[in-house]
């Protein structure tokens, strides 16, 4: 596998000629192909790829400025719309769909010269935590491909780790950028709800849905968030970026106050990942953190809380794919409403499935206030003692999962093992907070990521302060 230089030494190198675009989406293509066998990649934009590559190669021989991503291939998830490839999300329901329009992200990306040249794998509308929910087949983890990649953005994360491209999207609902960061031995960034626009990606649940990157550095994803990061009137929910560059580190770990949350290092964890955090924080406490213990009393029922209120949104998210409009439709139906029935029951898969019936029960009459009403009070809850937390602390840390990354087949026939997988991920997307995946030192020769987390739109402060931890961590 050829190792990728910094995203901004590519972009230098080919600003200045020293490499053509083109030679370097075609490294990313060859690097694709020979690794097929691992199913991180549903389609390649090969075409479109090498078109936009010329483009720019012509445009540098003219001496015109690119762009901070000049020539940079990347990958995008398949629930992000994007030119020159079907978009399906990897369910069959949307087989055959061809975006009208791109992504918000992917047009920033490519407006500072990003090459997109393949969309990944990944759980089925990102229902999952180990990319096997796939309507295209299990990804394969490139540390150990007898175990997952983590999900639902397994597929962008065993890319990066397989340098196919020097960054990839994921999409984050509830641990789906950090878990497969973890998992694979790379960083993941969820932003703060709101930071990048959510136009143009598939919509799982709205309310917790985040887009963000997966690199091999800390650096390179504050890069790729710098570009994405902002306001965008097609999106309703975004919020106002940082007036200072994301990448733009500064500080020191000195002084720092690290709290470190106790419902995350308690029961559960595996010894091998106790001991890899353990290390980290006293790595961190060694260059002159202050480490505190510090308690989140509701954490404990934030898993139960996201499996409420994350199918409720998926249930209403997941209406609009009917078989009438685009995807996938059941041709020899003889009635509307059996239209509506085949095209559904033959186009998704178990797990959409499962969270439509979960979603819907969970809102239905006599069922909304025991449920939705209650997880919705205890989500309140949450916000409330992380914003406590973080009022006497800079940082949040713990580990990103409670196990390394699990074997191909090993929870798949029990749904709440696998849900469990999400158990310390899901409240940074509850509430809003951004939250990184870091490499730790590993657990049987395989990855484990320490999580940070801080205040929401502390997002540069996130990013500078991981930066520094990159370096001590190793």
């Amino acid at each position: 596998m050829t190792a990728w230089k910094s995203i901004n030494d590519i972009a230098n190198d080919v600003q200045t000629g020293a490499v053509s675009a083109l030679s370097l989406v075609n490294q990313a293509l060859e690097t694709i192909e020979t690794n097929q066998q691992f199913n991180a990649i549903i389609a390649t934009l090969a075409n479109r790829a090498r078109e936009r590559a010329k483009q720019i190669d012509d445009r540098v021989k003219a001496g015109e400025a690119i762009g901070r991503l000049a020539g940079v291939p990347f990958i995008a998830k398949d629930n992000f719309l994007v030119f020159g490839a079907e978009t399906t999300a990897a369910s069959n329901i949307l087989k055959g769909f061809n975006a009208p329009y791109q992504a918000t992200a992917i047009n920033r990306l490519e407006a500072e010269g990003a090459i997109c040249v393949a969309k990944a794998n990944l759980d089925a509308f990102a229902h999952g935590s180990s990319t096997e929910n796939s309507d295209f087949g299990t990804t394969l983890n490139p540390r150990d491909p007898t175990r997952v990649p983590g999900g639902s953005s397994g597929g962008s994360a065993a890319a990066v780790a397989l340098t196919m491209a020097p960054f990839a999207l994921g999409t984050d609902t509830g641990g789906s950028i950090r878990l497969p960061a973890s998992f694979t031995g790379i960083v993941g960034y969820k932003p703060t709800y709101g930071l990048v626009s959510r136009s143009g990606v598939v919509a799982m649940a709205s309310s917790t849905d985040v887009i963000g990157p997966l690199a091999r550095t800390v650096e390179d994803a504050a890069l790729v968030l710098d570009v994405m990061a902002g306001r965008d009137d097609l999106d309703g929910t975004t919020i106002e970026r940082d007036t200072a560059d994301y990448s733009a580190f500064s500080g020191a770990i000195k002084g720092r106050k690290v709290g470190v949350v106790k419902e995350y290092m308690g029961e559960g964890l595996e010894p091998g990942v106790r001991k890899s955090i353990e290390q980290a924080i006293d790595q961190l406490k060694r260059a002159g953190a202050e480490i505190i213990e510090v308690s989140l009393p509701s954490l404990p029922a934030a898993l139960a809380v996201y499996y409420i209120i994350c199918p409720a949104e998926v249930s209403s998210n997941l209406s609009r794919y009917d078989g009438q409009r685009y995807g996938y439709s059941f041709k020899e139906a003889k009635s509307l409403d059996d239209s509506y029935g085949k095209s559904r029951s033959i186009g998704f898969g178990k797990e959409a499935k499962r969270r439509i019936m979960i979603g819907t029960y969970v809102l239905s009459s006599g069922y909304y206030d025991a449920y939705y009403k209650k997880a919705q009070t205890v989500r309140t809850k949450l916000i409330n003692e992380f914003d406590s937390a973080l009022a006497e602390v800079d940082f949040l840390i713990g580990p990103t999962a409670p196990s390394v990354a699990f074997k191909i087949g090993a929870n798949t026939a029990d749904p709440l093992q696998m849900y469990l997988a999400d158990i310390l991920t899901v409240a940074a997307n509850l509430v809003g907070v951004p939250s990184i995946s870091l490499p730790a030192a590993e657990s049987q020769n395989l990855p484990v990521g320490l999580q940070i987390m801080a205040k929401q739109r502390h997002d540069r402060d996130l990013l500078a302060f991981a930066k520094l931890a990159e370096g001590i961590i190793k």
